[in-house]
């Protein structure tokens, strides 16, 4: 009998929490393309931000309606044009950053981003990593990871990372975590039917291996 791999998979969790390290391995191992949701949300606030469009509902629709994203996704990761511009290397900024939570916090953002994550996930077998996956973009996924992690772990990680001094990390992430989890639309929570994993003790290798263990075990 041939087992296939698991439609789309949808990986959630905050900020630092391994979600990108993660889907990268189960693309690579097992021919995935992986989608980094927060790229998106993240683009379109260094849209608002170059255009000088304020964080406001209103104020950014018609910023959405004439923005020209592409989103281009394959194993090797995400990549977000505006306008046929390659714009992934911006989207780390300390502007973006620290504006990125209250961008994505709007309906507008959501749904417009939402659908866009959605037909990408049909189009290709796909990992999408982000904060409302299990629970809003694709609800009936068949496998899901929540993955987590104590503030000063992911803080830690930031700062060997060398983007952020740990401090600074720690303070950006409480901020973040705060926001995501209270927003009115979409909130961060783990889905009812997701793999919940701690990873503050855990080594990368680790969490590697059980979401790759998970995906072996979710072949149907």
């Amino acid at each position: 009998m041939t087992h296939q791999l698991p439609g789309s998979i949808a990986i959630d969790g905050p900020a630092a929490s391994g979600k990108t390290t993660v889907g990268l391995a189960i693309a690579a191992e097992f021919g995935y393309s992986f989608l980094d949701t927060g790229l998106m949300y993240r683009g379109v606030t260094l849209a608002a931000l170059r255009a000088g469009v304020p964080a406001d509902n209103d104020a950014v629709k018609p910023l959405l309606r004439r923005m020209r994203m592409t989103v281009r996704v394959d194993a090797a990761g995400t990549r977000i044009f505006l306008g046929g511009e390659d714009v992934t290397g911006e989207l780390r900024r300390s502007d973006v950053e620290k504006n990125v939570s209250k961008y994505s916090a709007l309906a507008s953002v959501r749904a417009s981003m939402v659908r866009r994550q959605r037909t990408i996930a049909k189009r290709e077998a796909t990992v999408l990593a982000g904060r409302d996956i299990g629970t809003v973009v694709l609800p009936k996924a068949p496998l899901k990871l929540y993955l987590d992690a104590s503030e000063e772990a992911r803080a830690k990680r930031r700062g060997t990372q060398a983007t952020q001094d740990e401090n600074d990390a720690k303070k950006d992430i409480a901020s973040r975590d705060k926001v995501d989890a209270a927003r009115a639309v979409s909130p961060m929570r783990p889905a009812g039917d997701a793999i919940a994993v701690d990873t503050t003790n855990m080594t990368l290798e680790q969490v590697i291996s059980f979401a790759l263990e998970k995906v072996r075990c979710a072949r149907n």
